[in-house]
């Protein structure tokens, strides 16, 4: 990104088209794709998480993509180190980035300048066995003392938010409340992103179609290779959308109908949560779609990226 020029976004719920009104934006303006996808960063988990394909990988770069194995722990931290990292190296060939993906933490880890601190797992332990030992409230009121403005925010049974405040003053030094400033502030000239928003009917049917593809393109092995090598005892990745379904399935927890059915409610579940976190963000424009998705608003989105007014 040159000094003064704002990133490119194109957001929205998953199943909306994103991935190929992407490419072919990318393709129109000679940028490069950033995925600001949470799931798309895992290698060997391809089908059930619409990774781009290795056709469209080469007629666009992209980057984010395949930073780790599905058994490592990865954080949205790491996650904004090496964002940063691409943006700077996509910048340096003269190049603009092109934000796509729905996942709106990592859209603003990349865009604002959002702090996240680490993480200590001994502290954590031994917070979580005071918590077993004292009881919550005792937990809870030591953060009010020390921490007021992160207490005010967090219900006082909700253990897991008051351990990991207590954590971070421990491990940082400073409250927990001193790294909220950053969620508050939209800068408008850090990103010039576009949504598109498709129809509710329209969306519950392309999520549909979406799962039943994935089936069809072999999600069920896919997932039984994870199944073989491990998967289940892992972390953030064992609870991707379909993947813990039809893992289950192989388990023989639920039938193929049932995995294909949850998978297709957990979808429906999640673009709802994306689209709540995208409309909090005064500074994208949203384009209405409909059944054929992003591609339908593709000249819109263009016109908008390169510097025309569009709708709201």
């Amino acid at each position: 990104m040159a000094p003064g020029q704002p990133l490119l976004a194109l957001v929205g719920p998953t199943a909306s088209g994103k991935t190929e009104a992407a490419i072919e934006l990318a393709l129109g303006s000679g940028a490069e794709i950033v995925s600001v996808d949470s799931m798309l960063v895992y290698r060997g988990m391809d089908v059930g998480t619409a990774k781009p394909t290795p056709a469209q990988r080469d007629r666009v770069p992209h980057h984010l993509i395949d930073l780790a194995e599905p058994s490592e722990s990865f954080s949205v931290a790491r996650y904004q180190a090496l964002g940063r990292a691409a943006l700077t190296d996509v910048g340096a060939r003269g190049h603009r980035a092109l934000l796509a993906g729905g996942s709106g933490l990592y859209f603003r880890a990349l865009v604002d300048a959002l702090e996240f601190p680490g993480t200590d797992a001994t502290i954590r332990d031994e917070l979580e066995a005071e918590a077993s030992a004292l009881g919550a409230a005792a937990l809870y009121r030591r953060l009010a003392e020390t921490d007021p403005a992160a207490a005010a925010k967090i219900e006082p049974g909700n253990v897991r938010r008051t351990v990991r405040a207590l954590e971070v003053a421990a491990i940082t030094g400073r409250a927990f409340s001193s790294y909220a400033g950053a969620w508050g502030r939209y800068p408008a000239d850090r990103v010039r992103a576009a949504g598109v928003r498709v129809a509710p009917e329209a969306l519950r049917a392309r999520i549909g179609v979406r799962v039943l593809a994935m089936v069809e393109g072999g999600l069920l092995e896919e997932v039984r290779g994870l199944v073989e090598g491990g998967f289940g005892g892992w972390l953030t990745s064992t609870q991707a959308i379909g993947y813990a379904e039809f893992a289950a399935h192989l388990r023989g927890r639920l039938t193929l109908d049932e995995a294909v059915e949850r998978t297709v409610s957990r979808t429906r579940q999640l673009a709802r949560r994306q689209m709540a976190w995208f409309r909090r963000d005064p500074r994208i424009r949203w384009f209405e779609a409909g059944e054929a998705g992003a591609l339908e608003v593709l000249d819109d989105v263009g016109a908008y990226l390169a510097g025309a007014e569009g709708p709201s």
